[in-house]
């Protein structure tokens, strides 16, 4: 399976059970890239449309590059009344964007599946000479008892588990590859999310390597995470330790 077709059936779950991202960091993207509303943003890797839908709050225009239909097509479903989004069918190494079009580029959970060097090599054509690349994860809290527990549970139920975000967003080694002479600003945000029992099943099965309801591992993969969740919760919730993590930089 390509990855442009790992979350193909899993689109509508993605979209209700993924948080969001800060406001902190939307304002300091806005800020720090002299965004204003005559700016274009490539969201490339948009998925559901979690990020973009954000960005166009803020009066963004956004270009919303996605390669699956399914993941497209919720975006569009939800967003495309509003005339600051426009949905392109493309992929991270070709976004079929114009030359020199887009003031900024971001990708949020999507850069571990793109091709760096190609991806790279994109974003030096459509960017503008002062545009950056920022790189977003929504990212589990690795020391906290819940998270290594869950971890724990998808290596054993999950054949396809290679660590969460493929475990990318803390490899340092690929960002000083991708950005320019190695150089890039790395800032953390706090934002701790809540969930109650069905939230925090369905944030496990959003991901890729979740097994789907026809699988013969699904109902054991959720009998081992309803026993996390009723050890760890209180009054029907349970804390999920997450921090948002922006890598960003010219290319």
């Amino acid at each position: 399976m390509s990855n442009t077709e790992k979350f193909s059936g899993k689109a509508e779950i993605y979209a209700r059970f993924r948080p969001d991202y800060p406001e902190a960091m939307i304002r300091d993207l806005i800020s720090e890239n002299n965004l204003d509303q005559a700016s274009v943003v490539a969201d490339i890797g948009s998925g559901t449309g979690i990020l973009t839908a954000q960005l166009v709050e803020h009066g963004l225009t956004v270009k919303a590059v996605e390669p699956n239909t399914d993941m497209r097509h919720v975006a569009e479903s939800s967003l495309r009344m509003n005339p600051l989004f426009t949905s392109v069918a493309g992929t991270a190494e070709q976004t079929t964007l114009q030359n020199q079009s887009t003031d900024l580029i971001t990708v949020a959970q999507a850069f571990h599946w793109f091709d760096p060097v190609t991806f790279k090599k994109e974003c030096g054509r459509i960017l503008k000479s002062w545009g950056q690349v920022v790189l977003i994860w929504n990212s589990r809290v690795p020391d906290a008892p819940l998270i290594q527990e869950s971890e724990t549970i998808c290596k054993q139920f999950c054949p396809d588990f290679n660590g969460f975000s493929g475990g990318l967003d803390s490899i340092s080694s690929r960002f000083k590859t991708f950005f320019q002479d190695g150089k890039y600003q790395f800032k953390t945000y706090d934002h701790p999310l809540y969930y109650n029992l069905e939230d925090f099943i369905g944030r496990h099965l959003s991901a890729s390597y979740a097994p789907k309801k026809s699988a013969s591992n699904y109902q054991p993969y959720i009998g081992a995470l309803t026993e996390l969740f009723q050890k760890h919760s209180q009054n029907g919730m349970v804390p999920f330790p997450n921090e948002t993590r922006c890598y960003s930089g010219h290319v």
